[in-house]
């Protein structure tokens, strides 16, 4: 009896099951030219989503906006009309019911995935910010974070800084956004200076002159209120020094590494030919007469006081 009626059950979820399944082949089959209409317009939304972004990008050089402020507007464009296709599909394939659990969905999902990634969304907002700002823009050299480099891409996720030894940096650009900001690029010339030191015995006024005409000989030094500025900073240990500042043509950090390079150079062949010494450090030693106990004198005076003047 009781194997009866479990067959009984059995035969009856088979039955339903195949009713439902005939029931989906039918609505497949009667769907299939939305189908294939919806495949149709979603792959020419595709097409027309990426033409959509090359113009864009296109029609916005002409304005002043940076390049990838006018990525951003691009991209963003592009998936404006992919999320429009998407609609447009479900109401071709007369999911409207489905369309409104996604949405009704999406804005709970949205809520949750917003709280669990704020630090990437405060990454892309802070990319927007960044591509829209002029104070910072691709082909600029700025230091920032302890990095210092040349920009040469801001993303939705990070800047990235080509450092003096080509080596790529990715800061993300919330803290570029936070943080300070050095921007070498911000006017056309930038500052060299160059400390160094000669030795007590120098002429001050003509070493003055020389390192400075050195400097306008060798370097073309842009028009402003200060050509060459030349200052002693100090009496040190072993010599006087000084600190010499120029202006050169340039604001990439490499190039003043490299002019700062070929000044030490000038200036170096500039004191040699003139018998200009930049000094060792040097220590004086006073040993008074403990140096008799290694150093015994030939007329046996106890009281003759040796000393080491100098030792370099």
């Amino acid at each position: 009896m009781i194997a009866e009626i479990m067959k009984v059950s059995f035969k009856d979820a088979v039955d339903k099951m195949l009713s439902k399944l005939e029931s989906w082949l039918d609505t497949i089959v009667l769907n299939i030219p939305n189908i294939i209409v919806a495949i149709i317009v979603f792959t020419l939304v595709i097409i027309i989503s990426r033409y959509v972004n090359k113009l864009m990008k296109k029609l916005l050089t002409k304005t002043s906006l940076q390049l990838s402020m006018r990525r951003v507007i691009a991209r963003f464009a592009a998936i404006i009309i992919v999320a429009l296709g998407l609609f447009l599909v479900l109401g071709i394939l007369d999911l409207g019911k489905t369309l409104n659990t996604i949405l009704a969905g999406a804005g709970v999902l949205g809520l949750a995935v917003g709280l669990a990634l704020q630090s990437a969304l405060a990454n892309t907002y802070s990319g927007i910010v960044l591509s829209y700002i002029k104070t910072i823009k691709n082909g600029d050299w700025i230091e920032t974070n302890d990095f210092e480099g040349e920009v040469i891409d801001i993303n939705f996720r990070a800047t990235t800084l080509r450092q003096k030894d080509n080596n790529l940096v990715y800061i993300p650009n919330k803290l570029v956004v936070e943080g300070p900001v050095k921007n070498y690029s911000s006017t056309p010339q930038s500052r060299v200076i160059l400390e160094c030191g000669v030795a007590y015995g120098s002429n001050l006024r003509d070493v003055r002159s020389l390192t400075i005409k050195t400097i306008i000989d060798n370097f073309e030094i842009p028009e402003t209120d200060e050509d060459v500025l030349f200052l002693y900073r100090g009496f040190g240990d072993s010599s006087i020094n000084y600190e010499i500042r120029f202006w050169i043509n340039s604001s990439s950090g490499l190039e003043v590494a490299k002019a700062k390079s070929e000044a030490m150079i000038y200036i170096k062949e500039a004191y040699d030919n003139a018998k200009i010494e930049i000094p060792f450090p040097i220590r004086t030693l006073n040993l008074g007469n403990q140096l008799d106990r290694f150093m015994p004198s030939e007329s046996g005076d106890t009281g003759e006081e040796s000393q080491v003047s100098q030792v370099k």
